[in-house]
């Protein structure tokens, strides 16, 4: 008799996916227009207006080492509508800025409240796939954020090109209202501690932040992200050098195209054969697109890397994000997500500060072969942190 198969879309599943999907456009729409908001309503410099957009990234990670290591003893679900609440209040603030110290200030408080509601969120719905679809699940769930990534920003530069900023707010308001409108019919799973557990939360230890088991693929995923932000920062400056600025309007659309058109099956073949079977390859795919970005001279070629990077940093992102849960213990699945997200937004904070000065040397081109040289790197980082122990295990089940 076959066992039945765990039910993967539930409500809870559905809501959750969409209370995300909604923040992310928030996220993405705002991050890619609050630099120029900055220079034209508050005459910042280039520097300030960077600032501006990033200074977000850096509330995100600070709060989000907090609320993996309260989130269990705190609630799950008073954490994710605290998280909620200060995101609608950052949001409605924005209508009332009047200097650009406010703005900074805002960003960051902004950037604080995303960290909690997106760990709270990603750390409930970790419980709730099935640990036998955990990579299949893990996949479907970060596609709501890609799907974000593709609308967000061509939704934010059509809204300020044709409605201005006070209108840009005003959705980012109404998107954030529906997240919280039917987080109200989500069931939340917390975790039930025992006095050990607790007692071994206690204190302001480094493991008290950082689930240890999750951090060899976060690893990972700090240089992925670092990697990445080369393209978040960097795409529009280097499309307009070379005079393909119409065909980028589309790149992250066809990112997010060929991320929906493969997840389902690389969300699957990880719960089915492992994780090398994807990671691997993803690694190799990820170093082709940027190889390829770095060359590019027409709108086909630039698309093309567009769709190899959604299908190699896509599924790494949701791939690695699903084993550094399934190594972790369950009562530690907050801070495994915590510190999972810490790592990837850390990389991509960092990235073009660093990135800033190495263009001046090897120019936008050869900053995109050095990308690809580090992904390249990460083959054999991936297989002393990971990928043999993932071999030894696969061995194990066989001989046994």
């Amino acid at each position: 008799m076959n066992k039945a198969v765990p039910q993967l879309w539930t409500k809870d599943f559905i809501i959750i996916s969409a209370a995300n999907f909604f923040l992310a456009i928030t996220f993405l729409l705002l991050m890619t227009n609050l630099a120029v908001y900055a220079i034209e309503e508050f005459n910042a410099s280039q520097s300030k207006a960077g600032l501006a957009s990033s200074i977000f990234i850096i509330g995100t990670v600070v709060f989000r080492l907090f609320t993996g290591k309260y989130i269990e003893r705190i609630g799950r679900k008073k954490v994710l509508f605290g998280g909620l609440f200060l995101f609608l209040l950052a949001t409605l603030l924005y209508f009332v800025i009047e200097d650009l110290n406010l703005l900074l200030l805002v960003r960051f408080m902004h950037g604080a409240a995303f960290g909690v509601t997106a760990t709270a969120l990603a750390t409930a719905i970790m419980d709730i796939i099935p640990r036998e679809r955990l990579g299949e699940g893990t996949s479907y769930f970060s596609m709501s954020a890609t799907m974000g990534m593709a609308i967000g920003p061509f939704l934010g530069v059509f809204i300020s090109q044709h409605a201005g900023f006070t209108m840009m707010f005003v959705v980012c308001t109404l998107f954030t209202v529906i997240s919280i409108l039917i987080s109200f019919f989500l069931y939340i799973p917390e975790t039930k501690l025992n006095k050990k557990q607790l007692e071994a939360m206690k204190g302001f230890r480094l493991k008290d932040f950082f689930e240890v088991k999750a951090v060899p693929i976060s690893i990972i995923m700090g240089i992925m992200g670092f990697s990445f932000s080369g393209i978040l920062a960097f795409l529009t400056t280097y499309t307009k050098e070379i005079e393909l600025i119409h065909a980028a309007s589309f790149f992250f659309i066809v990112y997010a195209v060929f991320i929906l058109i493969s997840r389902p099956f690389t969300g699957r073949l990880l719960d089915q054969k492992g994780a090398n079977l994807i990671i691997y390859p993803s690694l190799i795919i990820f170093t082709l697109g940027l190889g390829l970005l770095s060359q590019v001279h027409h709108s086909f070629t630039l698309l093309l890397a567009a769709a190899l990077i959604g299908l190699g940093y896509g599924t790494i992102v949701s791939c690695t994000q699903a084993i550094a849960v399934k190594e972790s213990p369950k009562h530690r699945i907050g801070l495994a997500t915590s510190t999972f997200f810490i790592c990837l937004d850390g990389g991509i904070g960092i990235g073009p500060f660093l990135l800033g000065y190495i263009i001046p040397i090897l120019g936008f081109r050869g900053m995109y072969v050095a990308l690809g040289v580090v992904v390249f790197a990460c083959i054999f980082i991936y297989h002393l942190l990971h990928g043999k122990k993932e071999l030894s295990r696969k061995q194990y089940f066989i001989a046994s």
